[in-house]
């Protein structure tokens, strides 16, 4: 029993120190309110997904990823940051109410693989660590999986929320829309010159 719970607190520090910073940009977007909650949820567990995959795969066959290749998926975030800023500037003139109508909201497919490929690019760090634990033990490697879903959720749920305090609410609700795109811009960067090699 001891060994369980030291399993289980191991892949929630694994999970929760390798995704704070999705926190944010979860919150930034599900504040988009062009984007439906929906498609963030979808996107963020094929996002985490994808990578708990590749985890398991390079776990299984012994294999390394090296540090340059992680930082090329900084194009990803970088890339649909600026597509969003053109988008803003070419729907300037429209007023919010057209801004927030159903009519203006984006394309579900192409909303989910923004935020799945936005997740997938910030994952350097999921890889890094999750790789060696799955290796280390490849009989509990359906157990950390089940945790990260379940976290995955947490996550989610709590980035939504965030979004509906009274305070964050009416800040994002008023520039949310031209947070994103900032904060997709910015990670991309990070990811391409800032993270540690």
């Amino acid at each position: 029993m001891d060994q369980i719970f030291s399993a289980l607190g191991l892949a929630i520090i694994v999970f929760a120190s390798t995704n704070v910073d999705d926190l944010l940009i979860l919150t930034a977007f599900f504040s988009d309110r062009r984007m439906r909650a929906s498609s963030v949820v979808i996107g963020q567990f094929l996002g985490i997904g994808f990578l708990a995959t590749v985890s398991v795969v390079a776990a299984l066959l012994a294999v390394a990823i090296p540090d340059g290749w992680t930082r090329l998926l900084g194009l990803a975030p970088f890339v649909l940051g600026i597509q969003r800023l053109v988008t803003l500037r070419k729907s300037q003139y429209k007023t919010a109410i057209d801004q927030t109508s159903p009519e203006s909201c984006s394309n579900l497919a192409g909303d989910i693989v923004s935020v799945a490929s936005t997740t997938i690019a910030n994952g350097g760090d999921n890889i890094g660590a999750t790789i060696p634990l799955f290796a280390n033990q490849p009989g509990r490697i359906w157990f950390y999986m089940i945790v990260f879903t379940v976290m995955t959720a947490i996550w989610c749920i709590a980035s939504f929320l965030l979004t509906k305090h009274p305070v964050i609410a009416s800040r994002l609700g008023r520039y949310g829309h031209i947070v994103l795109p900032l904060v997709l811009i910015a990670l991309g960067l990070h990811i391409l010159f800032g993270a540690p090699s």
